[in-house]
C-alpha cells in the first residue's frame, strides 16, 4: 500500500508548480549563494527537489547541481524541464532513506518539506538526516526547512494551507501534543483533473529537537529563524507565527 505522499505526488508536477508555496525559488537561491559566498566549485546535492525549481535555478546561476526524489512525476517533469533549458543536472528517482553517498558534497538542501519530514516514524525521519549528513564533506553545509511545531500551538494550520490555493484543500486538522505529529484529511487535483482525498500525517519539530537531531547526526553547528516562501533571511528570529523554521546546520 502507498504512502500518502506517494499518492499525493503520483501525476503531480504540473499543478504543484502552480501552488502559491513554490513562487519564492529566485529569492531562495540568493539566499542559498549567499549562503555559500557564490563559489562555483562546490556540488549541491538537493535531497527530496520535487520539480527541480531551486536546482534548475541554481543550474542556471552556473552551479555543479545534483537532484532526486521519490516521486517519478515530479523527477521526470524536472528531467525534462532541465533538457528544455539545456541544463546539466543529474536527476534520478531515489527513496531518501536509500540514499549511500559519503562525503561526495559541500551544500545539501531539503527545502520545503523534501523528503523531511513526512515520513512515517521518526526513525525514518532521523534517517534522512544522517543520509545527508554523511553526503557531505567535512565543513558542508545543509539548508533545511521543516514544519515549526510551535507553529499548530497557536494557529490552523488549515487556514494557512488554503491560502490562495486553488487546488489543494484542507478540511480537517489533528494535531497531536503527545507525538507533535498533524493528521489532516486534505483534497488534491492532480495534472488529469483527478480529485485524491488523503489522509496526512505529518511531524512537526521544536526547535531544541531539531538542534539535537542534527547534532546527532553529525552537525556541529545548527542556527535556526523563521521563514516563509520567498523570505529566507538570518536573523529572523523564529516565532509561533512561523509555519516553518530555517535551519542551517555545518558539519
Amino acid at each position: 500500500m502507498k504512502q500518502w505522499y506517494e499518492a499525493m505526488f503520483e501525476n503531480y508536477a504540473n499543478n504543484y508548480e502552480q501552488q502559491p508555496f513554490t513562487k519564492g525559488t529566485l529569492q531562495e537561491v540568493d539566499f542559498i549563494e549567499d549562503e555559500i559566498g557564490k563559489d562555483k566549485s562546490i556540488k549541491i546535492l538537493d535531497i527530496g527537489c520535487g520539480t527541480g525549481r531551486h536546482s534548475i535555478e541554481l543550474a542556471k546561476r552556473g552551479y555543479d547541481v545534483t537532484g532526486f526524489d521519490l516521486s517519478e512525476s515530479q523527477i521526470n517533469y524536472a528531467i525534462e524541464k532541465a533538457r528544455v533549458e539545456k541544463l546539466n543536472i543529474n536527476f534520478f528517482r531515489l527513496n531518501a532513506l536509500d540514499l549511500n553517498f559519503k562525503e561526495e558534497f559541500d551544500l545539501g538542501l531539503i527545502l520545503c518539506e523534501g523528503a523531511f519530514p513526512l515520513l512515517e516514524t521518526d526513525e525514518m525521519n532521523y534517517k534522512i538526516l544522517v543520509n545527508a549528513a554523511k553526503s557531505l564533506r567535512k565543513n558542508g553545509k545543509l539548508i533545511l526547512t521543516t514544519l515549526n511545531a510551535l507553529f499548530p500551538l497557536y494557529n490552523s494550520t488549515s487556514e494557512l494551507v488554503n491560502e490562495g490555493s486553488t487546488d489543494f484543500v484542507q478540511h480537517e486538522s489533528n494535531f497531536d501534543l503527545m507525538t507533535f505529529r498533524d493528521k489532516t484529511i486534505f483534497e488534491v487535483i492532480d495534472d488529469s483533473g483527478i480529485k485524491k482525498t488523503l489522509n496526512s500525517d505529518e511531524r512537526y519539530y521544536a526547535p531544541s529537537e531539531i538542534t539535537w537531531l542534527l547534532k546527532s547526526a553529525g552537525f556541529i553547528e545548527v542556527d535556526i529563524f523563521g521563514c516563509d516562501t520567498g523570505n529566507f533571511e538570518r536573523g529572523r528570529k523564529l516565532t509561533a507565527k512561523d509555519f516553518e523554521m530555517l535551519v542551517i546546520a555545518q558539519k
